[in-house]
């Protein structure tokens, strides 16, 4: 693997609309009212909707670095060997169970239990699975919820369509990991309650959003893929991180000319009305795993230097198809949406939310294996 962290910073050249994000804010929070007072509690329970369901919490960053200055380049944390006993041997069989906990990951539980035991409760914690029943879009077994205004998502069509991806020789890294919110992380023990004291945010790559990446990555490995991935954090200041996380894009695309497939990754971040944290959750295999949720952009309204859209798309629902039908469950409905991110970069970038902030880091990791061997499987049909 190419761990890698560093980068400079450039000049905001993001085109979206402050105007967009606020009115998708008004909308949902009136949604909310408008299904309570019709008795609807499902919806009007969730009044504070999904971070990542309808707004993932770089649509907020975006807002606020609108109005960013200038300002000092984040930190970058030094590439990390991957922890004693935290994932499985590389000469394992690619299709060993995936099913266990890594030993770092169960060390970090053992430790926590005491302290966790001490905090003042603060709420509860929902698990909730997202199924067919939560999706505007529905093909087979793709599941998707459309919230763009002017695009209808046939999904059948969608399906037939062909990915722009070419794989010419896997020991070059066409596949670059990277997480524009690295300091986003997990729970450490399932609890049905939680406490305002401890934080989901941290600067520590063996339990934050790197920790989660390493599993997709080693996957990936184990399959024979190179890949790249960047332990760089860029959210030490919350405001501007996809700025600095696409000028590093930009430098690694130019130092490695192969990169195509590039995937931002994250966890999601549920909140219900009533304080109570959702955690999306599926049992596969007789583990717990935190459900995942890929999101694709689109050019719509203010997005307006986003053409080559379509072919996100495509590879999106191609690897939604294989999630689902390799490990049912896993995923929660394709989120497809008028933004951007970083998503124009290539023709194969996505956003993928890895469970909540609600979820375990066990639970998280889990997915990220699952997703890592899913996505190399799917990545196999493009290698020539």
């Amino acid at each position: 693997m190419y761990k890698i962290a560093g980068g400079k910073k450039k000049k905001d050249r993001r085109r979206t609309s402050k105007a967009v994000y606020l009115a998708c804010t008004a909308f949902v929070l009136a949604a909310g009212i408008l299904a309570s007072a019709f008795g609807n509690a499902s919806l009007g329970r969730i009044a504070l909707v999904s971070a990542g369901a309808l707004m993932p919490e770089g649509g907020s960053a975006l807002l606020r670095a609108q109005e960013e200055t200038e300002e000092t380049p984040t930190q970058a944390v030094p590439a990390q060997a991957p922890a004693e006993g935290g994932s499985e041997p590389a000469d394992q069989e690619k299709d060993a169970p995936l099913n266990y906990t890594p030993d770092d990951i169960q060390a970090l539980m053992d430790a926590e239990q005491a302290k966790i035991d001490a905090m003042e409760v603060s709420g509860k914690i929902d698990e909730q699975t997202y199924t067919v029943n939560n999706a505007t879009d529905v093909y087979g077994s793709v599941w998707a919820q459309n919230k763009t205004s002017e695009h209808d998502l046939d999904l059948k069509k969608v399906l037939s369509e062909p990915v722009d991806l070419k794989i010419t020789d896997k020991s070059k890294p066409h596949i670059l990991v990277f997480h524009t919110h690295t300091t986003e992380s997990y729970m450490l023990l399932d609890r049905e309650t939680y406490s305002d004291a401890y934080i989901t945010r941290s600067d520590d790559p063996k339990r934050n959003m790197v920790r989660v990446g390493d599993e997709i990555c080693d996957q990936l490995e184990q399959a024979g893929f190179a890949v790249i991935h960047d332990t760089n954090i860029y959210d030490t200041k919350y405001s501007g991180a996809y700025y600095r996380s696409e000028d590093q894009i930009d430098k690694y695309m130019e130092q490695y000319p192969e990169i195509q497939v590039i995937l931002d990754i994250h966890r999601d971040a549920i909140k219900q009305s009533d304080g109570t944290m959702v955690a999306p959750t599926a049992v596969i295999d007789g583990k717990k795993a935190a459900q995942i949720m890929i999101i694709s952009g689109c050019q719509e309204g203010d997005i307006t230097d986003f053409p080559d859209w379509e072919y996100n798309l495509r590879f999106a629902v191609q690897l939604q198809k294989y999630c689902q039908e390799m490990f049912p469950g896993l995923v929660r409905p394709l989120f497809f949406c008028a933004r951007e991110y970083n998503m124009h970069k290539s023709r194969c970038s996505l956003l993928i939310e890895m469970g909540s902030d609600a979820n375990t880091l066990d639970e998280a990791a889990y997915s990220g294996r699952m997703l890592g061997r899913a996505l190399a499987a799917l990545l196999e049909n493009y290698v020539v």
